[in-house]
């Protein structure tokens, strides 16, 4: 395929692996992961930095903050073990293990409602995620896992809704942390987080990964459009690379979503990248990413999301 060629042929090592691990299913040679670390986007990633290896703003700020920046190493294949990043990893675990955090408005516990505690999970997802892919796990990042466990809803997944009517569970908050307990249960082998993550992609699957439960229509004409990074968003895209990734690819309830993306393919067989959350920047400013992610538009392709495509057709034997 042509476009598995020009993909090889990026100047950008992040989409070269990307495409030979997840779309040819390679072991790419160890200095490719280091022509990541030194990459013009790792290193701009990471250029905002004091000396002390932090970053000084909001452990949270979107998404230039120590969060969203390992989040963004993590997504482009930085290699795991840099202990430079230790201190950013500390920094929002600061966060996350402060002791306000699991109170209002944060969290919120409704007496009689114990099994919907209300808590943005994400972020405890993606934690778990980016630490365990770049190699930054300890026993906190377990905590981080039983958190997980101990808050998911009976629907499978979890929200932050404060609302006591509240019943059933974001996508936005349950698509990381689906992603953090598959992982999780891969590399540990432990069957509770196995478990967890069943229950998790069953919140998805039972809407076909869009499409309401009553009568299904779209849940929301966001997720029909191709975003990228993820981020904390959601679209098809993000939900079908999550359930490649935990394995439910193949279940027949992801047909409707990967026939949508499959009618998202361009002439010269990529895939664009309709709708952006975030702006290149150089300074910190709101939604500014210091990354390029490549070009939006509807008419040409961008690579991250053409690898991103590919490798999930890849893994549902369609491509």
């Amino acid at each position: 395929m042509w476009m598995i060629r020009h993909l090889l042929q990026s100047n950008n090592p992040a989409i070269v692996y990307k495409t030979r691990t997840r779309v040819l299913g390679e072991t790419p040679p160890p200095d490719l992961r280091e022509q990541i670390r030194h990459s013009e986007m790792a290193i701009r990633l990471l250029s905002h930095r004091l000396a002390d290896g932090t970053i000084a703003t909001n452990p949270y700020k979107k998404w230039q903050g120590p969060h969203w920046t390992l989040v963004s190493l993590a997504e482009i294949g930085y290699p795991p073990g840099d202990r430079s990043l230790l201190p950013m990893r500390d920094q929002f675990y600061g966060y996350l293990f402060a002791p306000h955090h699991l109170t209002p408005p944060q969290s919120l516990l409704i007496p009689g409602q114990e099994d919907r505690f209300r808590r943005c999970a994400s972020q405890e997802g993606y934690a778990i995620w980016y630490s365990l892919t770049l190699g930054l796990a300890d026993d906190r990042t377990e905590e981080l896992v039983r958190r997980l466990k101990r808050w998911q809803w009976p629907d499978g997944g979890w929200n932050c809704d404060k609302r006591p009517q509240a019943d059933t569970s974001s996508f936005f908050e349950s698509l990381m942390p689906l992603r953090a307990l598959a992982l999780h249960a891969r590399l540990t082998g432990d069957p509770t987080s196995r478990k967890a993550a069943e229950r998790a992609a069953e919140l998805f699957l039972k809407r076909r990964l869009f499409r309401t439960l009553h009568d299904g229509t779209v849940m929301d004409p966001n997720f029909l459009q191709i975003h990228y990074p993820y981020f904390w968003y959601y679209s098809i895209l993000a939900g079908l690379v999550v359930m490649a990734e935990a394995g439910y690819i193949q279940d027949p309830r992801c047909s409707d979503a990967l026939d949508w993306l499959e009618s998202k393919r361009l002439t010269d067989g990529g895939f664009p990248l309709e709708k952006r959350h975030h702006q290149m920047a150089g300074t910190m400013i709101a939604n500014g990413t210091f990354a390029d992610w490549g070009p939006g538009g509807q008419t040409r392709h961008n690579e991250f999301v053409t690898v991103e495509a590919l490798a999930v057709l890849r893994a549902a034997n369609r491509l």
